[in-house]
């Protein structure tokens, strides 16, 4: 029988501990904190999201389009979403709110669904086979998201595939944007204004329907674009935060490179799409050949007092796109590579092409670094390790398919064909001013900056086309896209459009955001042949070992009652 005195100090005991379990919840009611023990810091916020959530001043509301009955890949896509929101809460508390919609229910107090919304946005659905109990049926899935802050709304897409079985790298790296993607959405409504874009028009640049996607899409979706007829201005203004250039066929000359110049010591960022060659499709369809020759576009100077240079030849590849050729002659069409369309796949080392598809490019020049002092190179797309360069003029026929390439020629890799260059740049006209030069400077109200004093960005794709679309069916696609397997089996969606606005969030990166667009996800893998050596021995630790924890807790537990309730 116990004593009074112990019966109280048991009392006394229970009391601090509910007393102590009591206060800790109340503390951390108050302030908490997590620790995140993953290699990649998969659940921790950047820095610069966090910054940005803690100056929302008003409420944010997140629909996502993840609600319903869908494949395991995409109720994962739909947890992550939601991970991610919930660290967002943990910095903005309840400034954001969300909730998961079907696509076929109504926005609020409007008479339109979320699913038509997303695809007014820009938004495609993803149409998935799913066996139901009624049998097989069409499911369209919307992996989007619609933020609403300030009266304004953006789209959100999740996942970029359009594939109905998705991978595990797809997934993970759809998993790793997911931070990026929702901080960017309120970063840029959280803005009163949009950053400031000119598109050059100058030099022959392309403006009529290959620039569909990329203006309607692209530029006026995000920024405030203006057109810049460089050779008409006096200066660039230095309140553009892009000077974009695409595809120009005239020559430049020294004015008008001295006005871009002036523009990146000034602080300017220039986005350069550069065709040196004249070679273009449509020309190979007409007469079955076409002959590339440089166009004399006369940039070579600047380029590589930057730090770039773009060569006078033609990149090969046997990692190329596909294209319909009467092979035969009898108008019964075959699809071939096409290897001067090659395909990039990007090595994810910057954020710029970081967690990106296939990208494509259309008669490319390859790309040659050059010493410049104080300049930062990193190549952003290269060529396979199956590829080549020939030089120009040369003659391209559509003849070339009727037998197949031989490999053996195709022995370079990682060939260069874009660069990114960063640093404070010195001006080609640094000892080379002229008086005509220096006339035209003063004339638009500036003086000539012989270097740059802040650090700025250029970044450089040796093609043209990259940005510019076809036409199928009398109707625009999305750049980059084949127009001759578009709507066919052979049809693929490129990341070419992912690939330029990521250029541009870097290139401008108001908040600093592209450092949660580096974050990358470690896909670990078990190792197939392991798994299968060591399957049956794992089977019996799961399966024996439960068993005999089991049956050794119950020995010890009647051997420690035995021994207690057992008099001598």
């Amino acid at each position: 029988m116990s004593s009074p005195k112990k019966v109280y100090g048991k009392g006394i005991l229970i009391a601090a501990v509910i007393l102590l379990l009591a206060g800790i919840n109340l503390l951390a009611s108050l302030w908490h904190q997590r620790i995140d023990l993953t290699g990649e810091k998969r659940f921790t916020l950047s820095a610069p999201t966090k910054k940005m959530l803690k100056k929302i001043e008003g409420e944010i509301k997140i629909d996502i389009l993840l609600k319903g009955d869908f494949p395991s890949a995409f109720k994962r896509l739909a947890n992550s979403a939601e991970e991610t929101l919930q660290e967002f809460k943990e910095v903005a508390g309840n400034k954001i709110t969300y909730r998961f919609v079907l696509p076929d229910d109504e926005l609020d107090d409007v008479n339109t669904t979320f699913a038509d919304t997303a695809i007014a946005m820009g938004i495609e659905p993803i149409n998935l086979k799913v066996q139901l109990k009624a049998g097989e049926q069409q499911q369209m899935v919307y992996p989007a998201a619609l933020v609403h802050y300030k009266g304004k709304v953006i789209p959100v897409n999740l996942y970029s595939g359009n594939k109905i079985f998705v991978s595990p790298k797809e997934l993970n790296s759809a998993e790793a944007q997911m931070e990026f993607k929702f901080a960017d959405a309120i970063d840029k409504l959280s803005y009163e204004t949009k950053p400031l874009v000119a598109y050059s028009t100058g030099n022959g640049e392309p403006v009529g329907y290959s620039t569909y996607d990329l203006v309607q899409n692209v530029l006026r979706k995000d920024y405030n674009l203006f057109t810049l007829n460089i050779n008409a201005q006096p200066v660039i203004p230095d309140t553009f935060d892009l000077l974009m250039i695409v595809k120009p066929t005239r020559p430049f000359n020294d004015i008008e490179k001295l006005k871009i110049d002036q523009y990146l010591m000034n602080g300017g960022k220039l986005l350069l799409f550069i065709d040196k060659l004249e070679a273009e499709m449509d020309s190979l369809q007409q007469k079955n050949e076409v002959i590339a020759y440089d166009r004399g576009l006369e940039l070579n100077d600047l380029l590589f007092k930057y730090g770039a240079r773009i060569n006078s030849d033609l990149l090969m590849d046997l990692q190329c796109d596909l294209l319909p050729f009467d092979v035969n002659g009898n108008g019964q069409y075959e699809w071939l590579q096409w290897n001067y369309f090659p395909l990039f796949q990007t090595k994810s080392n910057h954020p710029v092409n970081k967690n990106l598809g296939l990208v494509a490019g259309k008669f490319v020049n390859s790309i040659d670094t050059i010493e410049a002092e104080g300049i930062k190179k990193t190549i952003l797309l290269s060529s396979s390790p199956n590829s080549r360069t020939i030089a120009t003029p040369a003659l391209i026929s559509g003849r070339e398919n009727v037998n197949a390439p031989e490999n053996e020629k195709f022995k370079k890799h990682d060939v260069p064909v874009a660069v990114l260059l960063e640093g404070k740049f010195q001006s080609l006209y640094q000892n080379r001013l002229s008086q005509a030069m220096k006339d035209s400077i003063e004339l638009g109200g500036g003086l000539f900056v012989p270097a740059a004093t802040q650090a700025s960005k250029i970044i450089l794709v040796a093609d043209g086309d990259f940005v510019l679309n076809g036409v199928a069916n009398n109707q625009p696609i999305p750049m980059g896209m084949n127009q001759f397997a578009y709507g066919t089996q052979k049809e693929f969606p490129f990341a070419n459009r992912d690939f330029l606005q990521n250029s541009m969030d870097y290139l401008i990166d108001r908040s600093g955001l592209m450092e949660a667009k580096g974050k990358d996800y470690t896909l670990r893998l078990l190792d197939p042949a392991k798994v299968e050596e060591q399957k049956l021995t794992w089977q019996i630790i799961n399966i024996v070992a439960p068993i005999l924890l089991v049956c050794l807790f119950a020995i010890i537990y009647q051997w420690r009652r035995k021994r207690k309730y057992t008099t001598a």
